[in-house]
């Protein structure tokens, strides 16, 4: 779903949350897989070869008390065509996952990247490569919102849902609210480099 800029209330201003409220929800659809073992690690990597960009996002448990803190529990990858979910608590930030982390020939898109990556390197090392920040692109394109949920009622016409958002996600079974909450973010991120993207190209035409 696109909605053309004419029709985009917060494209040069900043859309309020009661607009964005207004918009249709939407969700990804396709297929997840979540994966939590080396041999679903296994089956995983070859799905995700060859492809150029990735919607990217980690979950992280809440933290409720002060001095609480806890490290990401999962990290999810979007292609065009399915979804992959990574739990940590027994793969860990495994060398296949590194090694798509830093290969600058793979764009990860999404949002507040500079957190993610150092609470990602917190759990193993790696060098990040090819991450693309949607906030950095959205200023450069005079649009002023810039978390995800924004620039997806100002870019692409809907409101994602932030119903799972502070659920527990270490525990070891995840619920199906937590995967399509997961799922969405990672997907949303992919559509949306997509839409900025276009949108950058159709200025140059201008």
């Amino acid at each position: 779903m696109t909605v053309s800029k004419t029709n985009r209330p917060g494209f040069d201003r900043r859309m309020s949350k009661d607009e964005i409220n207004n918009c249709p929800m939407a969700q990804w659809t396709g297929p997840v897989h979540v994966v939590r073992t080396n041999d679903e690690l296994a089956k995983a990597m070859p799905r995700l070869a060859g492809h150029t960009l990735l919607g990217f996002d980690t979950e992280t448990r809440p933290a409720y008390t002060k001095g609480e803190s806890y490290l990401p529990s999962l990290l999810q990858l979007a292609s065009e065509t399915e979804v992959f979910i990574f739990q940590f608590k027994d793969l860990g930030l495994a060398k296949p996952l590194r090694d798509i982390l830093a290969d600058p020939t793979i764009i990860k898109a999404g949002v507040s990247l500079d957190y993610d990556i150092r609470e990602l390197k917190k759990i193993s090392r790696f060098k990040a490569a090819g991450f693309v920040d949607l906030g950095n692109l959205a200023k450069r394109a005079s649009i002023k919102n810039h978390g995800l949920r924004g620039l997806a009622a100002v870019l692409l016409g809907f409101r994602i849902s932030k119903g799972a958002q502070t659920s527990n996600w270490a525990k070891d079974v995840l619920t199906p609210q937590q995967i399509q909450y997961a799922a969405t973010d990672a997907w949303v991120g992919r559509k949306l480099h997509q839409a900025l993207q276009q949108l950058t190209m159709n200025k140059d035409q201008t």
